[in-house]
């Protein structure tokens, strides 16, 4: 099995797909081929990885349902 994947089977395997897809289209296939190994990479570290915490709630704050005091001095009987 280590026999399997030498420098010329390498060299063997690109010349092959340059003739079949061309020029063009190799970075194309290369491309998509990049963003679903990174998107299979994600769904298995979701699947793995527990999910993250909830932060924890912020406390919100009370409005004053009173009118604002007045800075007017009060008059005394």
């Amino acid at each position: 099995m280590g026999d399997l994947i030498q420098p010329w089977h390498l060299i063997l395997l690109a010349i092959v797909a340059f003739l079949l897809f061309g020029a063009k289209r190799l970075p194309e296939l290369g491309k998509g081929l990049g963003e679903g190994l990174k998107g299979f990479r994600e769904g298995i570290r979701g699947i793995t990885d527990p999910p993250p915490a909830a932060p924890p709630a912020q406390p919100t704050q009370q409005q004053n349902t009173q009118p604002p005091a007045s800075n007017a001095p009060t008059e005394q009987k």
